[in-house]
């Protein structure tokens, strides 16, 4: 969750609990579990309305990405490895 450790998030609970007390953390935790739920709601249906109005030409804009994200991937030395293994 959000690239966050075990340990950071022990230490961030730890943290809210002294600063909101043991009184306000269940209450606080609740709200923030909910905002969170309407965040992911709003997203992906707003991911959903790209997909539907755009159609098509959203998998033709995806492609380039892709092709740009394997690039960004691109190891030459694992290249070279795997030429020198096929020759």
């Amino acid at each position: 969750m959000f690239g966050l450790s075990l340990e950071h998030l022990l230490i961030l609970l730890i943290a809210a609990l002294f600063i909101l007390g043991p009184e306000r953390l269940p209450e606080s935790t609740r709200w923030l579990a909910q905002n969170v739920r309407k965040i992911r709601s709003f997203a992906s249906g707003a991911q959903e309305q790209l997909r539907s109005e755009l159609g098509p030409e959203l998998r033709e804009l995806r492609k380039p990405l892709q092709d740009l994200q394997s690039l960004r991937t691109f190891n030459p030395k694992t290249a070279l490895t795997h030429l020198a293994v096929a020759s």
